[in-house]
């Protein structure tokens, strides 16, 4: 079955992981089932530019239009893609540069974003999960340095013109995590993270960062697999309270929601991976990340039945990348070449303050 290369077919909800640098025969199966919209990379899927762009090429080309593909590639400690790639900075550096000279902070914020896309386009990748607009209030070790800052306003700032440099190599941004994961110190990759704050508080702080970007046209939204007894029970990616009526209704976000990967322990205790996936498009994501639990990926496409409305097709449509730079020639290209000079030496600048 789906076995038609190129088929026309809109895109599906459910975004999944493969095991590694090729497609395998049942992969392949899976990417063509009608409920699937694209892949996830991780470094398990990474060995060099060239394999990854033969990857990404194998996986566009099986359906029309073609399937989304995303990574996470923050820079800092998250950076799935090394070979052969710019080294780029965690995002606190930005922040801290902003208290010693704001306006260099913000032209290396943008640069940072254009660079980040351009040399995933060049490759195929579509998108990556970014920026964290996440608070660091010091609390969270997930979270930690891959924060720009403690002030929102900084990271309002920042993090928008990360995103204006992704835009402007073509690439859409998904912040994350909405409405704010910087408060508490559990991993929600391993345990249930609950924040106790009142709404007003989350509001007037942690929300800031995200309002910005929303009103200069953000394309993805990514919302927390945190619960805020304070506004709701369910955690944030499960929530019809928080997607419907704060993302959608007082925050008048318009972009696509994509859920966190449903394989974390925080939406463990939610049920089967098939009934998290249901619940997720449920409450109003857009597309489901299963990234992990590769062993589920049959059950989900058995199981759960999805038709999205035309908006959310739309939604997801407009997260493919538009690459205006091919990887042959990317290196002999000035742009690309001043922006990796200098993005590099803000990395070592970095290592160098760390080893101190």
């Amino acid at each position: 079955m789906h076995k038609v290369l190129g088929k026309a077919m809109t895109l599906g909800n459910v975004m999944i992981g493969i095991s590694g640098k090729t497609l395998l025969p049942h992969e392949r199966d899976w990417l063509l089932h009608p409920l699937v919209a694209g892949v996830i990379l991780f470094s398990r899927n990474f060995e060099s530019p060239e394999q990854l762009r033969i990857l990404c090429a194998e996986i566009h080309a099986l359906r029309h239009p073609r399937l989304l593909i995303g990574v996470d590639h923050e820079g800092g400690r998250v950076q799935r893609f090394r070979d052969g790639f710019t080294r780029l900075p965690p995002m606190r550096t930005l922040g801290q540069l902003y208290h010693q000279d704001a306006d260099m902070a913000l032209k290396q914020a943008h640069q940072v974003g254009w660079l980040l896309a351009t040399e995933l386009l060049a490759c195929g990748v579509d998108f990556s999960f970014a920026p964290v607009l996440d608070l660091d209030y010091g609390e969270s070790k997930v979270i930690g340095d891959r924060a720009f800052d403690a002030d929102p306003i900084i990271t309002g700032r920042l993090g928008l013109q990360l995103s204006l440099g992704m835009r402007e190599a073509g690439m859409a941004s998904v912040a994350k995590h909405f409405p704010g994961h910087g408060f508490i110190q559990a991993d929600t990759h391993e345990a249930i993270a609950i924040d106790e704050r009142s709404w007003p508080q989350i509001e007037q702080h942690d929300l800031q960062p995200f309002i910005k970007s929303i009103a200069h046209g953000l394309e993805a939204l990514m919302p927390a697999h945190v619960r805020y007894p304070a506004v709701d029970d369910l955690p944030v990616g499960f929530s019809t309270k928080w997607l419907q009526q704060i993302v959608r209704e007082q925050c008048h976000f318009e972009g696509a929601l994509i859920s966190d990967d449903l394989g974390m322990h925080a939406a463990a205790v939610y049920g089967s991976v098939p009934e998290r996936v249901m619940l997720a498009l449920h409450a109003g994501c857009d597309l489901v990340l299963v990234c992990n639990v590769l062993d589920s990926i049959d059950a989900v496409l058995s199981e759960c039945r999805w038709h999205a409305c035309p908006i959310s097709h739309a939604r997801l449509i407009r997260l493919h990348g538009r690459s205006q730079l091919d990887y042959d020639h990317l290196h002999y290209e000035p742009l690309w070449q001043t922006a990796s000079k200098q993005v590099a030496q803000l990395t070592e600048q970095t290592l160098q303050q760390t080893l101190l």
